[in-house]
């Protein structure tokens, strides 16, 4: 059973309540005597992040996982998610197709290697790049269009493909490519086959030098092209997928360079194909109301891509994974002014379309029940906070240490346009550096954005290229957060209409803090659970 925070605060032995904690004092590497659970001075791991444990934000303990190609396999009744495996040292031939497969998107059993990579210099996928799965039900076969790149031969990057009956067993067609210059467009970008299905018909759009091409097919084999339209003005865009969700059509895509503070998963909408298409005309124009940019997620999150069972649209990216000697190093190694590391851990989000059709991310359904175990979560320590009013600028409430894997939840109500809160870890009364996500006003016209600031007296304060996007805030100033962390991944969701991915390196058996930021800030219902 799971208490709210002033319960805690009473103790709960005296409730009569036997509270399970997060982790044990087994689990701490030092003095043997010392109740390190009973403690609140910063831990520092010597690995500070399980790097082969991870099961919800799924990493295979050999690689990484790059550029996830997710389909509903109906034959099979579950989500198959391709990905391109992705390790430290990539062998002359590499980014192999690799897949794991899921029925609710937050458990997954790996089904290793799909399709290799090439084993010759001078053949075409000597490296392989972004595609995508279709099942053909009337041949029984499953098709893979992938990218074949090799900077040796005549195009970079051609469109190439592999077909199998069982999806175990894959054959590639070497025969079959599609050239970009073949058709006017560049071969040296000329990639990310995302293939969608409308009256029967099937359409594959292509992502090229500032250009998406696009093609048409009745068969998934023989493809004729039918044009190209633009990208987001000089914007290279990427791993391009195209749905239809009730009566809105939809271009998720993520913007590659050169401008890399936008490095981020966006979306356009329209009522039909033809007019997503004619968004990117004047795309500032065009973007969905109420987001900045169309914007998902935070750079955090990339690559992602969609697949529906017809009940619910997941998308799925990667976390990217982040370097340094010490966890504050990787914590500030967010790379705003240049890309940030390729491949990470695998997220999923579920896609939440609202009355006006634009979509934001929220929590899989499944996460809830997974994060199951109560973990306890107590107050060690506090300032400017009583009866769960946190007051004055500065305030916080300190609770016990974290796991491996933790759900947390709080309610937080403020009261009005001014007043601003966040959630910290790696925190410890004796930090001087600790990670916060703050929820900041932004400007006088109600809206909030998720900042990410490296606090205490030695952290820099806001960190750049991290940071969320614009949502309203809510209208009777209510935020219910949802946090889930598995090692050093972590999602936030607020209020269902908002959420954000973040990669914190040190949260594992250090404290974490709810604050406030001056003004009124009120936090209840506080809930830790593991699994």
């Amino acid at each position: 059973m799971k208490k709210m925070i002033n319960i805690f605060c009473m103790g709960l032995v005296c409730c009569g309540i036997a509270a399970t904690t997060a982790c044990s004092d087994d689990d701490f590497v030092g003095d043997a005597e010392k109740n390190w659970a009973g403690t609140t001075e910063t831990f520092t791991a010597v690995n500070d992040d399980t790097e082969d444990a991870f099961s919800t934000y799924y990493k295979h303990a050999l690689g990484r996982i790059g550029d996830p190609m997710p389909f509903y396999d109906k034959k099979a009744g579950d989500f198959k998610v391709l990905y391109l495996q992705d390790y430290n040292n990539n062998s002359e031939f590499y980014h192999p197709i690799w897949a794991v497969s899921t029925k609710d998107g937050c458990n997954y059993e790996s089904l290793g290697e799909i399709i290799p990579a090439g084993t010759n210099r001078d053949q075409q996928d000597a490296a392989i790049g972004t595609g995508c799965c279709v099942y053909n039900e009337a041949e029984g076969l499953y098709y893979i269009y992938y990218t074949g790149e090799n900077a040796r031969c005549e195009s970079r990057q051609v469109v190439m493909r592999a077909t199998s009956a069982d999806f175990k067993t894959w054959t590639k067609d070497r025969q079959w490519r599609l050239n970009g210059p073949d058709y006017g467009f560049s071969g040296q970008d000329f990639r990310d086959p995302q293939i969608f299905e409308d009256g029967g018909v099937y359409y594959m759009v292509i992502t090229s030098k500032n250009r998406f091409a696009y093609f048409k097919s009745t068969d998934l084999k023989s493809w004729t092209c039918e044009g190209g339209f633009n990208m987001v003005w000089d914007r290279m865009c990427e791993c391009p997928d195209v749905f239809k969700m009730g009566s809105w059509w939809y271009l998720v895509y993520s913007e590659a360079f050169p401008t890399s503070w936008s490095r981020k998963v966006k979306y356009m909408m329209a009522d039909s194909f033809e007019g997503l298409r004619r968004c990117f005309d004047d795309p500032g124009a065009n973007w969905p109301k109420d987001d900045k940019e169309g914007v998902l997620d935070s750079r955090a999150f990339y690559a992602g891509k969609t697949a529906s069972d017809g009940q619910n649209r997941y998308i799925w990216g990667w976390c990217p994974f982040r370097t340094g000697s010490t966890y504050h190093d990787k914590n500030l190694a967010v790379g705003a002014n240049g890309e940030p590391n390729w491949s990470g851990a695998l997220v999923c989000h579920r896609l939440v379309q609202h009355e006006d059709g634009t979509l934001t991310v929220g929590e899989v359904p499944a996460m809830a029940a997974k994060y199951n175990k109560p973990a306890e979560a107590k107050v060690m320590d506090s300032k400017g906070y009583q009866n769960g009013n946190l007051t004055g600028d500065g305030a916080y409430v300190l609770f016990n240490r974290l796991g491996n894997h933790n759900h947390i939840t709080f309610t937080v109500k403020t009261a009005g346009e001014g007043d601003k809160f966040g959630v910290s870890f790696c925190r410890g009364t004796d930090a001087q550096k600790y990670y916060t996500m703050v929820v900041n006003p932004e400007w006088a016209n109600g809206r909030r954005k998720v900042n990410f600031e490296q606090e205490g007296a030695e952290g820099k304060g806001f960190v750049e290229g991290i940071d969320g996007y614009i949502f309203p805030r809510p209208a009777d100033n209510v935020y219910n957060v949802s946090i889930y962390t598995d090692n050093s991944v972590v999602t936030m969701y607020i209020n269902g209409v908002y959420g954000y991915t973040q990669r914190i390196y040190g949260i594992y058996k250090n404290c974490w803090s709810i604050n406030s930021y001056g003004g009124s800030v009120t936090v209840s219902n506080v809930q830790v659970s593991t699994y």
